[in-house]
């Protein structure tokens, strides 16, 4: 948990940065480092449902191991 939270910390400190520079706005900054994480779990949730489907669709080839 305490990666999770760090990795969190560097998230927000980084998309504030970005948009911050980008806008010169505080508030700007901020409102990116809230929203966009937010819409990035939603995204991963959604991405995973399609990774998930495709990996039962397809199922993988053998691996052939040199003897």
């Amino acid at each position: 948990m305490t990666k999770t939270i760090s990795f969190a910390a560097v998230h927000f400190t980084v998309a504030f940065s970005v948009a911050y520079v980008m806008s010169g706005s505080v508030l700007v900054g901020g409102a990116i480092a809230l929203v966009e994480p937010a819409i990035n779990t939603v995204a991963y949730y959604f991405h995973e449902q399609v990774w998930n489907r495709l990996g039962r669709a397809e199922p993988m080839a053998p691996v052939h191991m040199p003897h």
